[in-house]
């Protein structure tokens, strides 16, 4: 994190987590849960890192590297990506939209330095640029019913509708779905901006973000979840992750092998448990006694009591999945897309 960011926040009454860098919360989590349900929040976007790829090969480049299609991504579009291994595994998911003719992505901050790092290794002799833009911007979210007036109060232009996007002044503001932006903007504009939009929204910490990723079914592959799924078993392809008309890129064969055998045995299911949960934890059932049925994608803590989270499940052993173990609590799992 910035420290001069992290400067500013802690002025702002923030509580920040020392070893992680992230905003548990202004003073009151629990409120600032509740607030979540029907008020407009403000949270630092501390969980989510930047890279900036430049170049003039770069819409080339990462076309052939993304799930997406990187080659019809118009200028105020927004999409949802991931980076596969060559056994189709996701080993990072992440946010993509223009920014003139450069690309901008947010992805998990625990891997942003060595995806940066690997995706570099095989730019090869293309005229491509990587560079880490989380000294320089800051990422900011903003729901709520008020969302939309917070962005004028601001001066900031709201994009027209769900995945596309609007900039002004050097700002980018992403409207990922209805009432939910991301705003992204360098680090000397962010006091102002945050004064002007904490008029309209409560400042809140991360686990009101992660409980509206979870409540609008967004998953992130993070340290813990990374190379476990395939982009179907995390319902990827129902966010438009992947596109299923374009040319080769790693893992490609099985991405679309898996698609069109519909052999696909996990999903996405939202969990609900009076037990804490957390990213990368297994789930058994006493069914399936030789190896775990499911792994937590996210989780936290839910306004209305108890813990929720996201999860990839085989689904014919998701009404008997427990926690941990196959004698831990059991957890309640609805499927995302039945």
């Amino acid at each position: 994190m910035n420290p001069n960011w992290r400067s500013f926040l802690e002025s702002t009454d923030a509580v920040i987590d020392g070893a992680s860098n992230e905003i548990l919360h202004f003073g009151d989590a629990a409120a600032e849960l509740k607030a979540a349900q029907t008020l407009t929040v403000l949270v630092p976007l501390t969980h989510l890192g930047q890279i900036l790829a430049t170049g003039d090969d770069t819409k080339t480049f990462l076309h052939t590297q993304f799930t997406s299609d990187i080659n019809h991504l118009g200028a105020e579009q927004v999409q949802h990506s991931a980076w596969c291994t060559a056994k189709g595994r996701m080993q990072a998911s992440f946010l993509i939209w223009r920014d003139g003719d450069n690309y901008q992505l947010a992805l998990a901050a625990d891997l942003q330095e060595a995806t940066q790092k690997r995706l570099q290794m095989f730019v090869l002799r293309a005229k491509v640029k990587l560079t880490s833009l989380n000294e320089s911007k800051v990422l900011l979210g903003l729901a709520g019913p008020q969302a939309a007036e917070a962005l004028a109060n601001a001066g900031l232009p709201c994009p027209a509708a769900s995945m596309t996007s609007a900039a002004t002044n050097g700002i980018q503001i992403l409207a990922i779905e209805a009432g939910r932006y991301i705003i992204s903007a360098p680090f000397e504009a962010m006091p102002a901006l945050w004064q002007k939009l904490s008029n309209k929204a409560r400042p809140a910490g991360l686990p009101v973000w992660r409980w509206l990723d979870i409540e609008n079914a967004f998953p992130l592959v993070t340290l813990a979840t990374k190379e476990e799924f395939v982009p179907q078993m995390a319902d990827f392809e129902k966010l438009g992750g992947v596109s299923f008309h374009k040319g080769c890129y790693p893992g490609q064969e099985i991405v679309a092998r898996t698609q069109y055998l519909g052999k696909v045995k996990r999903h996405l299911f939202r969990l609900k448990s009076n037990t804490p949960m957390q990213a990368g934890s297994n789930l058994y059932s006493p069914d399936y006694p030789d190896q775990a049925c499911g792994m937590v994608v996210s989780a936290a803590a839910s306004p209305n009591g108890g813990f929720v989270a996201l999860a990839v499940v085989q689904s014919n052993f998701a009404a008997s999945a427990h926690l941990d173990s196959r004698e831990g609590p059991l957890v309640e799992a609805v499927a995302v897309n039945p």
